[in-house]
């Protein structure tokens, strides 16, 4: 069989569908495709626990010994609830002093992507929604268990608001068991990470050996505006230095087949969200366990548990970690801590996606605006593989001009296949012609084009990026006009190319480009504004290179 361009055309359109297809399998915690590994083993289901309890027993951790707690303590008669509303500049945080948790955090400078009349909002308990951020301490005293985030706790008077100031403290305090825990946050100007203190006090005469977790609870549902050809990844996430960047799934941790790290010296634990993300990040060089777990009604937690040693009758210890609560921004998420700008996934295209989005950083901070970010992008893209395209266009002007002793060949041994390869591969030596020639450009730009569905599904910069008649260049274009013109140019294209000359493989490129509009329907707006550019470019350049290149009969 006749090798040449729409062959290969239709074997990169076709592995671009399996590539993308795995892509959202993974995203979605689906076994990849490409894995050379088995599934985990399903491991012996977790305990249940009700909602919001107490961690359980902690595991020894090498340098620490974690208190275990046998059995959570009965659910806390209820508690007269006070919420502290504390406004930035970027969040307006509510906090329970029910167990002195983040009940509600608003992003103020995001809207969000279902009704943008309204602020993206990361920690809620609304209904079925619940995503909050709790701290505490586990393990046991001889006046009973220390205070959790089921414990009720008072705040001390002060600023709720910045007011000239460049940081805001909410303090609560608790007693119980014989411990004091005073709680302390502190959020500042301009910055997406809370500073979180805990300092505890041993009010017994005995020496106590309490234990300090952070820990990130959600529900196990869809996120909002989820579709099945626009689906996220929701789920917990984690970095230690020696296993790196895990991403896991509920649906594997409600099964308990969940395969993470369990213990650490270092890292951090996430709830990672398209486009955002909330990070515990505990205090450096210190001991701690993980557990990823099911609490009941569709909620699952992330939680790290460290200990803080033994404290003697009378004494205090102090222990201060961060949260990080806020957009995927690269260049903020680098900063934080080590490893948590890995939760913008990228997936295999990192190598290729990271350079992408620094060079489209870089046009941005020029023209100022997405939409024609993109489509300078695409230009410098061209102008790079602008020898390529030429080679491959002068290859295809070669083979149009050819196109009837092709047709005379296969006339000729149009019952003897071997005889017509034979005689096709002879004749394109004679006229010396490279048959994958044409191909080139489109292999060379494919990994281009994957990594930049990647970006855009990725880059939160570009979220709720306008340009012309598109609100959100990462979503679907919402009168499909920019698939649309994809079809008309690529089907003008295919004009400009030279046609085959078996009937049913002319019928299969005519199919072409209403295969890929179709795809692209459900495609952010963004990619298929690169490749209608593209296409728009790609016929100038064929036809001039064409015209210019093309071998006289």
């Amino acid at each position: 069989m006749e090798i040449n361009k729409r062959t290969i055309l239709w074997i990169v359109f076709a592995v671009s569908l399996v590539v993308l297809w795995n892509d959202w399998m993974v995203a979605n915690g689906k076994q990849s495709m490409f894995s050379a590994q088995p599934p985990a083993k399903v491991a012996q289901a977790p305990n249940q626990s009700k909602p919001n309890d107490v961690p359980t027993a902690a595991t020894t951790v090498p340098d620490a010994t974690v208190p275990a707690v046998p059995g959570a303590p009965a659910a806390p008669a209820p508690v007269q609830t006070q919420i502290v509303t504390v406004t930035t500049d970027v969040y307006k945080a509510d906090i329970d002093t029910a167990g002195g948790i983040i009940r509600r955090l608003e992003l103020l400078k995001y809207r969000d992507k279902v009704d943008p009349t309204k602020n993206q909002v990361l920690f809620q308990s609304n209904g079925p929604r619940v995503y909050l951020a709790e701290t505490g301490l586990t393990g046991t005293t001889p006046a009973g268990a220390p205070p959790s985030h089921n414990t009720p706790f008072t705040v001390r008077p002060g600023p709720r608001t910045l007011d000239g100031n460049n940081q805001v403290q909410v303090v609560l305090d608790a007693e119980q068991g014989g411990v004091h825990l005073t709680k302390t946050y502190t959020f500042k100007r301009n910055d997406y990470v809370i500073d979180v203190r805990h300092d505890v006090t041993n009010l017994t005469q005995a020496p106590v050996t309490p234990a300090l977790y952070f820990q990130l609870e959600h529900d196990g549902m869809k996120p909002e505006g989820d579709t099945y050809f626009n689906s996220s990844y929701t789920g917990p996430t984690l970095w230690t230095p020696e296993e790196h960047y895990q991403k896991l799934t509920f649906d594997k941790v409600a099964k308990g087949s969940a395969d993470y790290a369990k213990t650490a010296k270092d890292g951090w634990i996430a709830i990672s969200q398209h486009f955002f993300v909330s990070a515990f990040i505990p205090s450096a060089n210190s001991a701690r366990t993980i557990e990823v777990k099911p609490v009941g009604n569709n909620l699952f937690a992330i939680r790290t548990i460290q200990s803080l040693g033994t404290v003697a009758p009378g004494a205090t210890v102090s222990n201060a970690a961060r949260l990080y609560s806020g957009p995927q921004v690269q260049s903020l998420l680098e900063k934080v801590t080590p490893g948590l700008d890995l939760v913008r996934d990228y997936a295999w295209a990192a190598i290729i996606a990271k350079p992408i989005f620094a060079t489209m950083n870089w046009l941005h901070s020029m023209i100022g605006n997405w939409g024609w970010t993109i489509m300078a992008f695409t230009i410098l893209i061209k102008l790079l593989f602008f020898p390529l395209s030429a080679a491959g266009y002068r290859s295809m002007a070669k083979m149009k001009t050819v196109t009837p002793k092709m047709q005379a060949i296969r006339e000729r041994f149009k019952n003897d296949p071997a005889k017509m390869q034979q005689a096709t591969m002879e004749l394109y030596k004679a006229e010396k012609i490279n048959p994958l020639g044409g191909c080139l450009p489109i292999l060379v730009q494919m990994p281009v084009f994957l990594a930049l569905y990647w970006v855009l599904q990725a880059a939160v910069e570009m979220r709720g990026a306008t340009w012309l008649w598109i609100p959100d260049l990462t979503v679907k274009d919402p009168y499909f006009i920019l698939p649309v013109l994809y079809a008309i140019s690529m089907f003008v294209t295919q004009k400009l190319n030279p046609q085959p000359a078996d009937p049913v493989q002319a019928k299969m490129m005519m199919f072409m480009p209403l295969a890929f509009s179709v795809m692209f329907l459900f495609f952010p707006s963004g990619l298929v504004l690169y490749w209608v550019v593209n296409n728009l470019i790609s016929m100038a350049q064929q036809y001039v290179i064409t015209k210019k290149f093309a071998p006289k009969t």
